[in-house]
């Protein structure tokens, strides 16, 4: 394929199929393991558990410079992935209707599934670091600039694709034959079929730039992994020299504390049934309440955040946005003790707290873009990403035992305490004062 490929014609696709797995991974899988009969405490550390490669990915980063391609790591990165959904499938145990209904499943019967998975996971962070070099490679500076929202906006269909559409798909299936199991593996199985086609199409139209090379020849890698070993250890000793790198750690990790512990609880809430605290939804109405209507608020939040930042600065709107990603948590306080049976009413409560979440979120991107500023960019941004998966992945994985301790209405009050920790790191982070602004110089605050 010649390198002038036009970028409309995989730019769209390639961010589509870099989002699938990554929602499949970590959100998906919590509806499906929640609806095989598994704990809460089980779905929240396993699922949980699946952040992990996004957390370490900046340590083998620098090596898929080295070993063959970026287009190459995307390409294969994307047909592994598509093996992996389809023995994922396969592996889900033929569970009794009694043992899913008891809802505390053993995870024995889950291990096979959950080490695809786990390959899935790696994958599909490996696949992130090269189809985002990628990017760079095969598109000039202007069409960066312009593709840019159209590979966010692709990228938040895939994840309406996977949170509603697939949910959406095994809750019908689901209904229509009776049997979870089945119901999941014939989801998966659709999941992987789509995304092959996405993987063979990726095989032949990704444009070949002269740019995309390995650094080195076969014969000269080990001296090029020692220097980069050596880069590395100096980006990362300069990274936790910066100053203020403490406080910069702590609004890392606790900024989004609140939702990080929502998050991992918030399917299982709409699905567990109402006599255990939870709203009763089937697995369809999750799709379209959370999948859907909750992505599409999350979404018009992010566009509005960037929009204010961009107007008036992130100092200016740092507290609007921590206050609008704190306070819509008391949605899910209020929806455990009322328990409404009124979908329109759940589906409101989802989206204010997926809008305030979307708009408030838009303050810790920019503040990760401002703090890796300097010689190391890109290497200190791969650092903070690994430390805002890690502000998820930690408090996720013990979400949901403290449910089940807590019970919903009293894990809702937990969050809301949380909301404590947004407002004071909040409180005491340094910003630069005009950062974020169309125009105007920065000034260290």
């Amino acid at each position: 394929m010649k390198k002038n490929t036009n970028p409309w014609a995989w730019v769209p696709t390639l961010y589509f199929a870099e989002g699938i797995p990554y929602v499949l991974v970590n959100t998906v899988s919590v509806i499906m393991f929640k609806k095989m009969g598994m704990s809460n405490g089980d779905v929240a550390m396993f699922t949980g558990l699946l952040y992990l490669p996004w957390v370490i990915k900046p340590l083998w980063s620098p090596f898929v410079d080295i070993i063959r391609t970026k287009r190459w790591w995307t390409v294969a990165m994307q047909l592994l992935m598509t093996a992996a959904m389809l023995l994922g499938a396969f592996s889900l145990p033929g569970l009794s209707p009694q043992t899913i209904a008891s809802g505390q499943a053993p995870v024995s019967p889950f291990i096979a599934t959950l080490v695809i998975f786990w390959v899935t996971a790696f994958a599909s962070a490996t696949h992130d670091i090269a189809a985002d070099g990628y990017y760079m490679l095969a598109l000039d500076q202007r069409q960066q600039s312009f593709f840019v929202g159209i590979r966010s906006t692709f990228y938040r269909l895939a994840t309406i694709f996977g949170q509603g559409a697939l949910v959406f798909i095994a809750g019908l299936i689901e209904t229509s034959s009776g049997n979870i199991p089945f119901a999941w593996t014939a989801t998966l199985v659709i999941c992987a079929v789509i995304f092959g086609i996405m993987a063979l199409y990726h095989t032949f139209i990704l444009p070949r730039p002269a740019s995309d090379s390995p650094h080195v020849s076969p014969s000269g890698r080990s001296g090029q992994a020692a220097e980069i070993f050596r880069e590395f250890g100096r980006t990362f000793a300069t990274f936790f020299t910066k100053r203020h790198i403490w406080l910069a750690l702590a609004f890392m990790l606790l900024y989004r504390l609140p939702e990080a512990f929502l998050v991992k609880m918030l399917n299982p809430f709409l699905l567990d049934p109402v006599a255990s605290g939870g709203l009763g939804l089937s697995t369809e109405q999750v799709g379209l309440v959370y999948g859907t209507v909750g992505v599409a608020a999350l979404t018009v939040g992010g566009i509005l955040g960037g929009m204010a930042a961009a107007r008036w600065g992130l100092k200016k709107v740092l507290w609007p946005m921590a206050l609008s990603l704190a306070i819509p948590c008391s949605v899910f306080l209020y929806l455990g003790m009322a328990q409404p049976e009124n979908l329109w009413m759940i589906c409101t409560c989802v989206a204010l707290d997926q809008f305030g979440y979307g708009f408030g979120f838009t303050a810790y991107m920019l503040y990760l873009i401002m703090f890796s500023d300097g010689e190391f960019k890109t290497a200190h941004y791969s650092l903070c990403t690994a430390f805002m998966a890690m502000s998820m992945m930690i408090p996720g994985m013990f979400a949901g035992y403290l449910q089940e301790w807590l019970g919903y209405v009293g894990f809702f009050w937990m969050v809301m305490v949380c909301c404590i920790a947004t407002v004071a790191v909040t409180a005491f982070v340094k910003v630069d004062s005009a950062f974020g602004k169309k125009s105007g110089e920065s000034k260290a605050e």
